[in-house]
């Protein structure tokens, strides 16, 4: 059975130029037994976008490493170095750091740690990077979206702010960037890097009450310049497919009616999901899938990044067929056999019934809300202007570009989504790595 791709507007079939980032040595980072975040559903996801044939659609890199110094265009010095130094070795030597950090219980110490933070960062930049030049519709990093991380504090598994840093790059170019955020937890470390500039509108939907990370309130509207460019949609638990359909395309309508962004940075955290280890939603793959589906219709550079899903078995279901909506693609939903076909018994199929468990969001709450953050976004002045304040030394200024560096396609201003064989890659790579030995298994 021939499963179709979200569809939410006309121009939705329509092709888009998309490019993927991928590092295979992703998936060997380990938080640690027992810890719910599993780096290995990034290696998951892509094993599944290659048997499905997705690859063949997109532009496939490697990211080139970010530089230290280029994370502390938001992050502060003394926590990038921390981060550089700390090993599960010398952890005894950095008591107090540990502890003014935040590092060590939820964000732990592992083997690799700063590495596994610049593969991530370095795809979301260099994604970014590749929607500034024009070079890509829409760019893919599933590794991505870790929206927790602060300015010098590591939070809810995030160390480095990978969105934040994407975002920063996106506006070199952009006056305007909206960043929307579906995952179950609210994204509080991008709201607080912007809270106060009118040149990012952050959009959040979560679970709110007693529940990490305890921010994101529907009052929580911004602040000076930054007053009405944070928009925040709290839920409560056993959001269903219709529910969130019903309040996030009127609010996003309205965003895009008034903020007008350059660029869109989409987070999709899927620990929303039914089912999730962590989350307490009941969305469907479609349903969450629907979202991507909607904001790809505005035919607006989009970033599409991961985020949150602690569910092993499911994250990879939504963040592959994710990647069918964005490329446009039917898939079928009996998956094809790949490296991790276990994990997806009993039924091997792509999509998942959703739980019988109660909706506790009302019609009448969820009315009220929409029309309350409606409101607000009528405030909006028709064309912000305000220069962003990140709390670096040079946040007066406009950012300036990380001159990111991205691997070429393989073939002349086409790569493998023009090449006359999809499985065939160039050699003459700028930093000497070839492709990870099973990147593009048939």
């Amino acid at each position: 059975m021939e499963t179709e791709p979200a569809s939410t507007g006309s121009t939705s079939g329509s092709s888009r130029r998309v490019s993927y980032f991928y590092d295979a040595e992703v998936g060997n980072y380990h938080y640690g037994q027992g810890h719910p975040m599993k780096p290995h559903r990034v290696r998951m996801t892509h094993n599944l976008v290659v048997n499905y044939g997705l690859y063949k659609k997109m532009d496939v890199f490697r990211p080139r490493l970010l530089s230290p110094t280029a994370m502390t265009r938001f992050h502060s010095d003394d926590y990038i170095n921390f981060l550089k130094v700390i090993t599960p070795d010398n952890m005894t030597d950095y008591t107090r750091q540990l502890q003014r950090f935040n590092v060590g219980e939820d964000c732990p110490v592992f083997d690799g740690l700063f590495e596994f933070c610049q593969l991530y960062t370095s795809g979301s930049i260099g994604g970014a990077a590749r929607l500034n030049e024009d070079s890509a519709d829409i760019v893919i990093n599933w590794s991505g979206g870790l929206h927790h991380a602060k300015k010098a504090e590591a939070s809810g598994f995030c160390y480095i702010n990978d969105c934040v840093l994407a975002i920063l790059e996106l506006l070199k170019k952009h006056e305007r960037v909206l960043y929307i955020d579906i995952d179950i937890h609210h994204g509080d470390g991008v709201e607080e890097a912007f809270y106060s500039t009118n040149r990012v509108m952050t959009v959040s939907f979560h679970k709110f009450g007693e529940y990490f990370p305890g921010t994101g309130d529907v009052l929580d509207i911004g602040y000076a310049d930054g007053k009405n460019y944070a928009i925040n949609f709290p839920l409560n638990d056993g959001m269903d497919d219709e529910a969130y359909e019903s309040v996030f395309k009127p609010v996003l309508s309205k965003v895009m009616e008034h903020f007008a962004p350059g660029a869109i940075v989409l987070q999709c955290g899927a620990d929303s999901l039914s089912g999730d280890r962590l989350g307490c939603f009941n969305l469907s793959v479609k349903g969450h899938a629907d979202c991507v589906a909607f904001m790809r219709s505005y035919n607006i550079p989009m970033l599409v990044l991961g985020g949150g899903g602690y569910t092993l078995r499911n994250v990879p279901r939504c963040w592959t067929y994710e990647t069918a909506v964005v490329v446009g693609e039917p898939v079928k939903d009996d998956l094809p056999f790949n490296d991790y076909y276990d994990y997806f018994g009993p039924d091997y199929s792509l999509h998942l019934p959703v739980s019988n468990m109660e909706n506790l969001n009302s019609k009448e709450y969820l009315n009220r809300t929409k029309t309350q953050l409606i409101d607000i976004l009528r405030e909006v002045e028709p064309v912000p202007g305000t220069q962003i304040q990140t709390g670096q030394v040079e946040s007066q200024l406009n950012p300036r570009g990380f001159g990111m560096e991205v691997d070429e396609p393989s073939k002349d201003e086409g790569g493998n989504a023009k090449s006359d064989n999809p499985d065939e890659r160039s050699d003459d790579r700028m930093d000497g790595r070839k492709e990870h030995s099973a990147e593009l298994l048939s």
